[in-house]
């Protein structure tokens, strides 16, 4: 058994590569092999929102406070609230992030292969987040 303690481990600013606007990583845990799920909580600030991106392995994000959106490529941009839970299948491009108005937190939970968890991808721009 292992408890990783609240607070043991430093949040970090959302790196602008992968992001826009103000966004807050706090890192939950990463399982030790054989197993592979890593999980962090990401808070986003009104605006903010990932850069398109997939997983090799799929995500599933659960939404913790606030009101965001979600659009997977082709898809139309879904609004998303707390208790949602949302899967985004293995090699789906998507993005997810707060609405223009409302901050938004989740918690993402995603597994490693070959030592990656995701590929980033170009910014979402604004006219594709609020046409």
């Amino acid at each position: 058994m292992n408890i990783i303690r609240n607070g043991s481990r430093p949040s970090a600013k959302g790196p602008g590569d992968w992001f826009t606007g103000s966004v807050r990583i706090d890192p939950l845990f990463q399982t030790p092999e054989p197993a592979r799920a890593v999980g962090g909580w990401v808070t986003f600030e009104p605006s903010a929102r990932s850069a398109w991106h997939t997983h090799p392995l799929g995500q599933t994000l659960i939404v913790i406070t606030g009101c965001g959106w979600v659009q997977h490529e082709g898809g139309s941009k879904e609004e998303i609230r707390p208790g949602d839970v949302i899967w985004f299948p293995p090699g789906e491009k998507h993005w997810h992030g707060a609405t223009a108005t409302t901050g938004m937190s989740h918690i993402a939970i995603q597994q490693e292969l070959d030592g990656k968890v995701v590929d980033w991808l170009e910014h979402v721009s604004d006219e594709q987040y609020c046409p």
